[in-house]
């Protein structure tokens, strides 16, 4: 055999051994949507030629009638699309029934039809005795987490009637009991997922962030102490490529190991907000946390150890007036984009140094803005609860491309979008909505 013939057989070999150890493509990158704001939680997506515009009579494939109401997301696992729902109590503060009534709902819809291809109801637990109906109840309800799925099971989270796997065809796996406690807000966190872990911020039910085994439900750790926090878990990696998982408490922001649950390091906020709903975002080791309503926006370089308050903390925004009590910031292109929740306020920042490039408001009144915003094809979607969707140019000049609303549907819109393959899902009370173009 000639030496050229010897090495090219030689080359051919070593190329297939490299293909054949090639790492498979995640099968959440790109077209899937299998949590909260998507992969990572960032809030992004890749997709592009999504429509700018829609209503009623345009760019609306299909509408899906829901059981009951909610807050949750919905969330994509190739041809399937997962929400949940409440029913039979809570549906209106003024009358809002019968506890024993409260029926809870998990629904399978098919992406290609918007027909439901499956719907469960996990048993709700009594509700604890935390005093009479309130008005936030009745805004927010419970089915306010939105599940997460790693391609073979769909986990969901109930507060304090706890956590509840399905496999993709609607069989129940295992049940996880994470605390008892309830509030009158109800629970907003959303669980994800961690290698063979789903993590878990039970702060309104148990003061604790908890990790579960995906397989059986079983606890692997615990971290307490995680005080008035509603937000969901985000994922970092320090630049000395240790991950973390944060979440954002009322006494600060708060990192752990996701194996472990060992405590890392604790930035404290300023200005003390009584609660936290918005989940932080990171992009390139660093988090960008909206410490509730009056703010601040703070920036923090993961990878830190104990008090790293005046050690990791980048920047952070002054004043009492930039923050929002529901919805959660967006990275894109170097830029940090929010919300407030109330009046219309919308603002860009500059993610190095935490420069206000604009503050502008959007017009029509929004009203409240509870969805965290979406960015896509260099678009920023913003979802109101009653006012329809703004879009924006993800772009540091504020510019109002559309303002979109859908007339025939009175109810709420609390959900974050999703996306995925060029269509967009919207959820409101009464439907989840496929808008693409058409």
């Amino acid at each position: 055999m000639s030496l050229y013939r010897t090495m090219t057989l030689c080359l051919i070999a070593i190329c297939a051994a490299a293909i054949a150890q090639k790492p498979a493509v995640p099968r959440h990158a790109g077209s899937e949507w299998p949590q909260f704001r998507g992969p990572g939680g960032s809030g992004v997506s890749m997709e592009e030629g999504l429509p700018t515009t829609w209503s009623a009579t345009e760019n609306i494939a299909w509408k899906a009638p829901l059981p009951g109401h909610g807050a949750s997301s919905p969330i994509v696992s190739g041809n399937r699309v997962f929400v949940t729902c409440f029913s039979g109590f809570g549906l209106d503060e003024k009358s809002p029934g019968e506890q024993s009534d409260l029926k809870l709902h998990v629904v399978c819809i098919d992406r290609r039809s918007g027909k439901i291809a499956w719907e469960k109801s996990p048993r709700s637990k009594a509700l604890p005795k935390y005093g009479a109906f309130g008005k936030f109840t009745a805004l927010h309800g419970f089915a306010s987490s939105t599940p997460a799925t790693d391609g073979k099971a769909v986990y969901t989270f109930f507060g304090h009637t706890g956590v509840v796997a399905f496999d993709l065809q609607g069989e129940q796996l295992w049940t996880a009991d994470v605390g008892a406690k309830t509030h009158g807000f109800g629970t907003g966190a959303s669980p994800v997922l961690y290698r063979d872990l789903l993590i878990v911020n039970a702060s309104v039910e148990s003061r604790s962030l908890i990790a579960l085994d995906r397989q059986t439900g079983a606890e692997v750790w615990r971290a307490e102490g995680i005080k008035d926090a509603w937000n969901t878990p985000v994922f970092v990696k320090a630049d000395s490529g240790r991950d973390e998982v944060v979440v954002d408490t009322k006494n600060g922001v708060r990192a752990f190991d996701p194996q472990s649950g060992r405590a890392l390091w604790h930035c404290a906020g300023s200005n003390p907000p009584r609660y936290i709903c918005p989940s932080p975002v990171a992009n390139n080791g660093v988090l960008y946390a909206l410490h509730g309503y009056f703010g601040p926006l703070t920036a923090i370089r993961a990878g830190g150890q104990g008090d790293v308050s005046g050690s990791h903390r980048v920047w952070q925004t002054p004043g009492r007036k930039l923050g929002s009590n529901v919805s959660s910031p967006v990275w894109h292109a170097g830029r940090v984009y929010w919300a407030k929740t109330e009046r219309g306020g919308v603002f860009c920042l500059d993610a190095d140094t935490g420069e206000l490039l604009y503050r502008d408001k959007l017009r029509p009144d929004p009203g409240r803005i509870y969805a965290s915003p979406l960015v896509v094809d260099g678009k920023l979607y913003y979802v109101s609860r009653k006012n329809g969707t703004y879009v924006l140019a993800a772009k540091p000049t504020f510019e109002l491309l559309a303002h979109n609303v859908i007339s025939t549907d009175d109810s709420a819109f609390n959900a974050s979008p999703a996306v995925t393959e060029g269509h967009l899902f919207l959820r409101s009370d009464k439907f989840l909505y496929d808008i693409r173009t058409e």
